[in-house]
């Protein structure tokens, strides 16, 4: 049954339920109940803003969307390690890091950090889904044919170290094993064991074939016992998610960044064997390389766990006030808590804190700018497009700063602009694609 929140008119009380949420506050919500209340009197102080206020409101951040929730967010998603190679290229010559960002061997160990880690992402949010509109649903059609776009993408990272048949052959062992986490989440919400069994079987037969395909393209780089070892890993912790989602468990989202968690680490196994077997220009585990393949890691997972979040707040039985909601916004924190620690390191913990305050800032307004689209209140939008926009050249500044000089403020503020605006475009997708629709 669809779960889809559909009651506009707590659009005032959710904001404020959102932002203490995302805060780590000690604000507590409005009840159901008071928040019609309360969002008619916010209305009845508010003034009408005047012409030239309204002018000046207006952010030059358009929000890029298709209509397309999934596609969306891999949009934004694919931003993020572009600016983690940016900002690692400044932050390394300016802190004097071993080795290369932008070596062969780098570009190979960022590049499939992202993917695998998107397939996590990707996977548990066609699962969540189809518990949520249904397995025929066109909403979860689309989510699996997003998926099934990072598998094409996948084999072609795989054919350009091995070739295009191995390409070929990866790409249907890859889709067969994704069958079989489907056949798996279908089983455990029907509560049936022997189907629950049954893939489990499969998607460990499918780790002894991908241990033996690495191991024959690697040229022996890769051993076919430590792959299916670390695949077995991928079931295991991939499965837990499935089943929190399955019971409607709130620790699903801790789960789900637990599975991408372990797809990075095997990102960085994977790459250190190719680097072995082709023989790569650069060092993948320099120091550079590993820069930016955290700050991959960390970006690409806030752009996830953000529209999981939104998602969340979308579809759970209470909206914003939910456990769920609460859950999933405690996740997306930890993430931009792990940003910090990792300028921390770079600049000291008077910089990570300041980080940390700026960049809770910003997820607090895309809340706002979700809480406004779900209440078709164009004004709140708008003013949440106003606060990214300054919160763009704030964080610019800050990052020229801390980089002496590398990173320049007006280069950072660009490359944010994409994000919020691609981001931007991924909410307002959601929101028609899981709150409009449901009104209609």
């Amino acid at each position: 049954m669809r779960t889809t929140r559909t009651t506009r008119t707590r659009s005032a009380a959710a904001a404020a339920a959102v932002t203490a949420a995302l805060a780590l506050t000690s604000c507590s919500a409005s009840t159901t109940e008071e928040a019609p209340a309360a969002a008619e009197g916010a209305m009845e102080e508010q003034e009408t803003p005047t012409a030239e206020e309204t002018e000046e409101m207006l952010s030059s951040l358009m929000p890029m969307g298709t209509g397309d929730p999934f596609v969306d967010a891999r949009t934004a998603a694919a931003h993020m390690p572009d600016t983690a190679l940016t900002l690692a290229t400044g932050l390394a010559a300016a802190t004097g890091a071993a080795g290369e960002v932008d070596s062969p061997a780098a570009d190979l160990r960022a590049g499939l950090t992202a993917l695998l880690q998107e397939h996590v992402y990707l996977a548990g949010i066609a699962v969540a889904t189809a518990y949520t509109t249904g397995p025929d649903s066109g909403e979860f059609e689309a989510a699996a044919a997003a998926l099934d776009t990072n598998s094409v993408d996948l084999s072609e990272a795989i054919g350009s170290l091995a070739g295009e048949e191995n390409a070929a052959t990866f790409l249907e062992v890859w889709r067969a094993h994704i069958g079989d986490f489907v056949d798996y989440a279908v089983a455990r919400a029907g509560d049936d064991q022997a189907g629950v069994d049954q893939a489990l079987s499969d998607l460990e037969a499918y780790t002894q074939t991908a241990g033996g395909f690495f191991e024959q393209i690697s040229n022996g780089a890769l051993p076919a016992d430590a792959i299916a070892g670390s695949l077995s890993m991928h079931v295991t912790t991939l499965t837990e998610a499935i089943d929190a989602l399955a019971a409607g468990d709130p620790s699903a989202y801790a789960e789900l960044q637990e599975a991408a968690a372990h797809v990075s680490e095997s990102a960085t196994t994977i790459a250190g064997g190719f680097d072995t077997a082709l023989e790569l220009e650069g060092d993948p585990a320099d120091a550079a390389s590993t820069l930016r393949t955290t700050l991959t890691n960390l970006l690409q997972e806030h752009v996830y766990l953000a529209s999981i979040a939104v998602f969340t707040a979308y579809t759970a039985e209470g909206g914003p006030e939910s456990e769920a909601f609460t859950a999933a916004a405690g996740v997306l924190d930890e993430n931009s808590v792990a940003l910090s620690e990792a300028v921390t390191s770079l600049a000291g913990e008077e910089k990570g804190a300041e980080f940390l305050e700026l960049w809770r800032a910003h997820i607090s307004d895309f809340v706002d700018y979700a809480v406004a689209a779900a209440g078709d209140d164009e004004q709140g939008k708008q003013e949440a497009l106003s606060n990214l926009d300054a919160y763009r050249a704030s964080a610019g500044a800050f990052f020229e700063e801390v980089s002496g000089g590398e990173l320049p403020a007006d280069a950072v503020a660009d490359g944010l602009a994409m994000h919020v605006e691609t981001l931007g475009g991924a909410i307002d997708s959601l929101d028609a694609a899981l709150v409009e629709s449901a009104t209609e």
